[in-house]
């Protein structure tokens, strides 16, 4: 793992340039989105004020590898495939830029095959958004990576799932090890060129039972390499019921608990509420708003900016509704079923 002074001086300048996008507009939209989610907790009715703190956009469902615990790999989506337009993406943050903290470029698909992906980042980036995202890393060329530090993005994180190629390719299916090392390393060269404190520099290592055995590998490896962290994240798997060849035996990666009678079941108690309904969402590449990163086939749609302004979706009876269901019962809607709220290990 990389040095623990490196990722605590990392951690500290990355909370400290979180800190520093703080407004007093955005202070205020985040007590009011506080207070609103304690008080429908403690009453159990739903209430919201404010607008979303945190915001998740998709660039594009297209992607070049064929992860099986993914809809974009697996190409089984019911929704179309396509790419952001520039217009919808401006349009959103400029009606939220005031009020919106953090911003992730990503749900589904490789967001730097969008053509104007850095274009956007440096879009959010110049309103003091705090932007990240998530790749493959087979896109940062040189010229690419270069782009990236000079975009403004906060945060790169890089899918690192095994440290040799056999092991790699068992989850990332058609992927390069080696494109994705030499892209960190065009990263951070540039970083250290251009004398930029960011992005901050991620590997996250997916845990499944392909390559459990390579975890301490990946410490070493991000040490080796000067990336900034290591995040160990525990994998959804969508039939777990029956068990799956992909939960890790070590039981500490895992959301999954084996039954020790031929079945599997989510580790975690599902509770009748849920923080992410009250301070995110994810909007799709064609603009359907969605609760969160659960919703993979926009299956729950809650708005849509083709024909609506976010404020108006955020507030409108489709949200007070979901997040009404969600103090009733959780486990009565099927896609939180399997979800354990962000489950994440950290390495």
């Amino acid at each position: 793992m990389p040095t623990f002074a490196r990722t605590m001086a990392s951690t500290l300048t990355d909370a400290l340039n979180l800190l520093s996008k703080t407004t007093p507009r955005r202070a205020l939209n985040t007590a009011q989105i506080v207070g609103s989610y304690a008080l429908s907790k403690l009453t159990g009715k739903a209430r919201h004020w404010g607008l979303p703190m945190a915001l998740s956009f998709e660039p594009t469902t297209s992607c070049n590898l064929r992860c099986p615990e993914c809809p974009s790999g697996l190409r089984s989506f019911t929704r179309p495939t396509g790419m952001l337009p520039d217009e919808l993406f401006k349009r959103t943050i400029d009606e939220l830029a005031a009020r919106l903290w953090y911003l992730i470029f990503y749900f589904q698909g490789e967001p730097y095959l969008h053509p104007h992906f850095l274009e956007l980042v440096k879009y959010a980036a110049d309103k003091g958004i705090y932007t990240a995202t998530s790749t493959n890393a087979h896109y940062l060329n040189d010229q690419n990576a270069r782009r990236t530090v000079e975009s403004g993005l906060d945060r790169l994180i890089i899918s690192l799932d095994g440290t040799t190629q056999q092991t790699y390719q068992q989850y990332r299916v058609g992927g390069k090890i080696d494109k994705v090392l030499e892209g960190t390393r065009n990263v951070l060269r540039w970083r250290k060129e251009l004398k930029s404190s960011t992005p901050r520099v991620v590997f996250q290592f997916l845990v499944v039972q392909p390559n459990e055995h390579q975890i301490e590998d990946a410490k070493q490896l991000a040490k080796e390499m000067g990336v900034d962290d290591v995040w160990f994240k525990t994998a959804q798997i969508y039939d777990y019921q029956n068990g799956s060849p992909l939960i890790p035996t070590i039981d500490y990666y895992s959301r999954y608990e084996n039954n020790q009678n031929g079945t599997w079941s989510i580790k975690n108690r599902l509770l009748n509420h849920c923080w992410k309904m009250w301070h995110s969402c994810v909007i799709t590449w064609d603009g359907l708003v969605v609760p969160c990163c659960f919703d993979k086939d926009a299956e729950y749609r809650l708005g849509d900016l083709s024909q609506q302004t976010f404020r108006g979706l955020w507030q409108g009876p489709k949200y007070r509704q979901f997040r009404a269901s969600l103090l009733k019962g959780r486990d009565q809607i099927e896609m939180c079923r399997n979800c354990t709220e962000g489950t994440r290990v950290w390495g």
